[in-house]
């Protein structure tokens, strides 16, 4: 068995150490957080530095890089100069993610389908461009925005408002000082992963998200309030995702001399044209890790040697033939300013599994320490079974101003 550190503290690095530590792997996180404790070792908050360090120390024999914003900097660059086998994107190929714009200059020359685009770098030219557009458009601040910084704009004044908070207010920071405008594709949207190892890739099930904070859809975009797996009714499209998207995706990225090695999160919309990308993303998406990988019945390990070895085109991805539905447990006024340090209880009874995101510890009790506080998942063999449970365990989770959404994985996915 293995040693692994996983890198980051979210619920999507516990899922991640659930699935190295389901094959008896023996799973680090740093820095994690108080709730994975009972499925990993938590490990402090280390610079790029440290954790070479600490790898070496601890005789730790693989590195998985979960959140976007260390492979962004060069962990995978400063980490394999040194010798250490690390999974993810070198900082060249993360420009997939980190930058809008180069994204969308490699989907195009690659032939990937996706909306129509303009890049502005000045306000006035942005500002010219959208008084003259037909609605509804999709603003995206260019750089890493934590999953919020698209704004669907109905019409003008919502569209200039949106463009005034990126790029002159700087809500975003320097990543709204570029901005990416994009057509509003319609149809429905189904996100996908790949590992993928430079040269070959497999692709896994099909997920849900609900980014949206309120049922229906409403309200402001959030880093993902719930998800689902598998859309069943994406899987006619997956040849087409995989020759059309995945494929040329990557040779291009091949031909720009930054191979993809990693995990490659494509984020769909599904229109009467068949599949188109919305985003690409340099690692596993949150909340669809929660669901997905429950359901993986392949080593994550045998995966990742795979993908350093380069032979990921060898492995055969085994998956539990019933459904996961993940919903998040948030804290009052997220996406927006909210209170920490609440009290978290949690009922007898609860039947399946919560991955922890924003929590920290105050004496025996887990209090909330972020926006997004827990992913309550359920695993069932029918999406209707599976959303019974996953309400049911949720109803037993209690802290002041808690906030859920009532319908993710209510839209079944054979009528879509």
């Amino acid at each position: 068995m293995a040693k692994i550190l996983v890198i980051g503290s979210g619920g999507r690095e516990h899922a991640i150490a659930c699935a190295f530590g389901q094959f008896g792997h023996t799973v680090f996180v740093s820095p994690g957080n108080p709730g994975m404790s009972g499925d990993a070792i938590l490990a402090p908050k280390m610079d790029f530095e440290a954790i070479a360090k600490y790898v070496k120390e601890n005789e730790i024999e693989l590195v998985f890089v979960g959140p976007e914003q260390p492979l962004a900097d060069g962990i995978v660059d400063y980490l394999q100069e040194r010798g250490i086998d690390v999974v993810g994107p070198s900082q060249m190929a993360a420009q997939i993610e980190g930058s809008k714009a180069f994204a969308k200059d490699i989907m195009k020359r690659a032939g990937v389908p996706t909306a129509g685009y303009h890049v502005f770098e000045r306000f006035d030219d942005a500002d010219a461009f959208l008084q003259t557009s037909d609605y509804p458009q999709v603003i995206k601040a260019d750089g890493l925005a934590a999953g919020k910084g698209v704004v669907i704009a109905q019409d003008y004044d919502a569209a200039r408002s949106a463009l005034e908070a990126m790029m002159q207010d700087k809500v975003f920071g320097e990543s709204g000082s570029r901005v990416v405008i994009e057509e509003f594709l319609k149809g429905w949207e189904t996100s996908v992963f790949a590992f993928s190892d430079g040269e070959h890739f497999v692709s896994t099930i099909f997920s849900q998200d609900h980014k949206p904070l309120l049922d229906g859809d409403k309200g402001p975009n959030t880093g993902g309030m719930g998800a689902y797996a598998p859309v069943r009714s994406a899987e006619k499209y997956r040849e087409r995702i995989d020759t059309e998207i995945f494929e040329p995706v990557l040779k291009t990225l091949r031909e720009e001399g930054c191979k993809y090695k990693g995990v490659l999160y494509a984020g769909l919309m599904i229109t009467q044209d068949g599949p188109k990308v919305i985003e690409f993303n340099c690692r596993f998406g949150d909340p669809e890790t929660e669901v997905v990988l429950p359901l993986l019945k392949t080593d994550l390990y045998k995966i990742s040697r795979a993908i350093l070895d380069e032979k990921i085109d060898e492995i055969k991805l085994n998956w539990d033939p019933g459904y996961a539905v993940t919903v998040v447990a948030a804290s009052g006024g997220y996406p927006g300013t909210y209170e920490k340090n609440m009290t978290i209880q949690i009922d007898d009874g609860l039947r399946h599994k919560i991955f922890y995101a924003g929590v920290g510890q105050d004496g025996d009790h887990l209090v909330t320490s972020g926006g997004r506080v827990m992913m309550v998942t359920a695993f069932a063999p029918t999406i209707d079974s599976a959303r019974q449970a996953v309400y049911e365990d949720i109803s037993r989770v209690h802290f002041d101003g808690m906030q859920y959404r009532r319908d993710i994985g209510a839209k079944d996915s054979s009528n879509l």
